[in-house]
């Protein structure tokens, strides 16, 4: 390696020797024939040499980098493009071509553990998520102690939805935080660079505002529950311990609750019995589209999926004494940083957005720990077929079956308290 690079060396230094007397001959020309040349001609000449120049040194330092990053207007681009731009303008092709995210790698959030204890979205990894609320934020922590009527009670003026008869643990907000953006998106958002999430998107009082509860009328289906990816698992299952087994038990758990609801088992990544994930959304549209057809009466459809992460990030908490599995609400937002994709329309995006942040912001005043950050995400994923669409990420990998199992209970309790009727709206001020 060491003469190998002594070998290299030589040969850049011979090479720009060679360069340097090459060009001190031919200034030496350029001097004496300059006589015949007005002064504009031979600015334009020094120019054209000096770009030549500088792309050939670039271009051997750098071989197959594409130049300098070329013209814009009558000057030059300086200093590096925005890295987050840059990364999507990467896969831009990738993300035209591919209507629906084929391939497994790029669907999931690809979250690994980073060396501060943090993932690289800024989620914790020790089972938390991330900053919380009113306890640490300025004037929350007063806010919440001043609305508080006893332990475990929901504080006066808490943003919250439905009812439950369960205590309060964790961090609630007033609307006074949640109307500030950037305190909404650092609490409660992580932004893939494949899209954007404005301040015209990401609004907590319209979000709160969207009243999701659905009728009593259970005599016909309800909810919906499908899974695009079937055939994901845990690091110890067995046959039948897919996500499929997950949504058969969440499906008790919303019918125990007199909920109608249809679990839609069919594999849709699987194709001659080979995993194959290229047209898995392009296939589960199909299939759910029919059901939706057959049954208009569902108000709510739910994608349960499996998240990738590093094999050291272990996504888990503790409720009620259960090893659970954390979730996470998956959001697609229809657009790049360039602008809308508009051939993948959602005329429901801000109910979906609204569904996400309702069931988020209840799961950290009762369920603490038990939800991720909400992540967008830049395509569609489905979640256009009716307002109430969420796809879910139940653990990852790393966890048990019976972590993700666990999971479903505080999940069905989160739909539960915003599908209700008998929502209580004074909790939303």
């Amino acid at each position: 390696m060491r003469r190998r690079g002594l070998a290299g060396g030589i040969r850049w230094f011979a090479a720009g020797t060679g360069l340097i007397l090459v060009l001190l001959l031919a200034g030496r020309a350029a001097g004496t024939a300059a006589e015949n040349l007005d002064r504009d001609a031979c600015r334009r000449a020094v120019e054209t040499g000096g770009r030549w120049l500088v792309d050939y040194v670039w271009h051997q330092a750098r071989p197959g980098s594409g130049g300098t990053g070329g013209r814009t207007g009558d000057g030059w681009e300086t200093g590096d493009p925005d890295p987050a731009y840059r990364q999507y303008e990467a896969v831009k092709t990738f993300y035209e071509e591919h209507q629906y995210l084929a391939w497994y790698g790029n669907e999931e959030t690809g979250e690994t553990k980073a060396e501060n204890g943090e993932t690289q979205n800024g989620e914790t990894t020790a089972g938390q998520t991330g900053d919380s609320g009113t306890d640490q934020s300025a004037g929350g922590a007063q806010a919440l102690a001043q609305g508080e009527t006893g332990a475990g009670a929901v504080p006066a003026g808490a943003a919250l939805v439905g009812v439950t008869s369960r205590a309060v643990t964790g961090p609630t907000y007033v609307m006074e935080q949640l109307a500030d953006y950037d305190f909404l998106i650092k609490h409660f958002y992580s932004v893939h660079t494949s899209t954007t999430a404005g301040r015209d998107e990401i609004s907590a009082a319209r979000l709160l505002g969207e009243d999701l509860s659905i009728g009593e009328d259970n005599s016909k289906p309800q909810i919906l529950i499908y899974h695009t990816h079937s055939q994901e698992a845990f690091k110890d299952s067995g046959p039948g311990e897919t996500v499929v087994g997950i949504g058969n038990y969440l499906t008790e758990l919303l019918t125990a609750k007199g909920y109608n609801v249809i679990h839609d088992t069919s594999v849709y990544d699987l194709v001659d019995g080979k995993l194959d994930r290229s047209k898995a959304y392009t296939y589960a549209y199909d299939g759910i589209s029919k059901i939706l057809e057959e049954n208009p009466s569902v108000q709510v459809v739910l994608d349960i999926h499996r998240d990738g992460v590093g094999e050291s990030l272990h996504l888990v908490t503790d409720v009620d004494g259960k090893p659970t599995a954390q979730i996470m609400f998956f959001n697609g937002m229809s657009q790049t940083p360039e602008g809308p994709i508009e051939y993948l329309q959602n005329p429901y995006r801000e109910q979906n957005l609204a569904f996400s942040f309702q069931m988020q912001l209840d799961a950290q005043a009762y369920y603490p720990g038990f939800t991720r950050k909400i992540y967008l995400k830049g395509l569609r994923y489905n979640l256009h077929l009716r307002p109430r669409s969420a796809l879910v990420e139940v653990g990852a990998q790393t966890n048990t079956y019976e972590e993700a199992r666990n999971a479903m209970e505080p999940l069905s309790e989160l739909l539960d308290m915003v599908l209700q009727s008998s929502r209580k709206n004074d909790t939303i001020q």
